[in-house]
């Protein structure tokens, strides 16, 4: 069976140094292997990252020269099957270890870091569209259109917009 929709996934976090810096080494020595492993899970579609249109970069597969909330912040955004795929991603290995040392790395955010919502198969969401529903959660909490992982909704019904 096809599905209509899939999640799409905006994290934001707010780096406490530059990328090439001390303190950020073993963060960007696991970036690689954190990628493979949701390029091959269960239930992924579709990640942002550098060098899909552009050929090789420094930093092709990662989204780290995303900036679209400052220099600060790095940014991942990505499509999957399912809220179920996706946290069945976040608490595997490579990834879940990563972010049990994230405060080593980055600064609490104040405000929404994460927002999910449903877009129609076969829709690649943009940057801008993601921010826009990180502010939609921010201003109006977790709804059908904008939600995170403490208050998930489902996908729409077939003929439903996401």
């Amino acid at each position: 069976m096809i599905a209509d929709f899939h999640l799409a996934e905006l994290n934001i976090a707010h780096l406490k140094d530059r990328l090439d810096s001390p303190l950020l080494r073993d963060f960007v020595a696991a970036l690689d292997d954190v990628n493979r492993a949701a390029d091959s899970a269960d239930g992924f579609i579709w990640r942002l990252q550098e060098g899909a249109e552009e050929g090789a970069k420094e930093r092709a597969g990662n989204a780290t020269d995303f900036r679209p909330f400052g220099e600060e912040y790095i940014v991942t955004l990505s499509l999957w099957r399912d809220v179920t795929s996706l946290r069945r991603y976040m608490m595997s290995a490579p990834h879940q270890p990563i972010m049990a040392r994230r405060t080593e790395w980055f600064y609490p955010m104040e405000g929404p870091h994460l927002v999910m919502w449903w877009v129609p198969a076969g829709h690649i969401p943009t940057l801008e569209e993601a921010a826009v529903k990180l502010q939609q959660i921010a201003e109006e909490g977790p709804s059908d259109k904008a939600f995170d992982l403490s208050q998930t909704f489902p996908a729409p019904h077939p003929g439903q917009d996401g």
